[in-house]
């Protein structure tokens, strides 16, 4: 997956979230669920924009480990919002996907990245 189409995936990813709580109920647990969702569901592709226009590659590694945690922590405000029963489990479940795939993608390329910095020091010591 290019970065183009990630960026995208992540803008999708938010404005996905952002029509999911517009949906919820106005209730005192329905606003704080929707706020904290709100939050790491639009952080997930602000961040990883931030990511892309990293300096060096440790701060790439750091900044796409923010963007694995709030991808994660999506999908658990997603499975409080299914386990309060405020929306049927079936209309967060491709939401609920998109979260654990976007996260998954974000281990994966840190990992990637962490191991591909390892081998250039030990090919460039200083």
């Amino acid at each position: 997956m290019t970065e183009r189409e990630l960026k995208d995936r992540t803008k999708a990813f938010a404005l996905r979230v952002l029509k999911l709580i517009d949906t919820l109920p106005d209730t005192r647990t329905g606003r704080v669920l929707a706020t904290q969702l709100g939050r790491s569901g639009t952080s997930v592709g602000a961040n990883y924009r931030a990511a892309c226009r990293s300096r060096s590659t440790a701060e790439m590694i750091s900044k796409l480990a923010i963007v694995e945690e709030e991808a994660d922590e999506s999908g658990f405000w997603l499975e409080l919002i299914a386990g309060h029963e405020l929306l049927p489990r079936k209309k967060l479940t491709a939401l609920l996907q998109e979260a654990d795939e976007l996260t998954a993608i974000m281990v994966a390329s840190r990992r990637t990245l962490q191991s591909a910095n390892r081998k250039s020091r030990i090919q460039n010591p200083k």
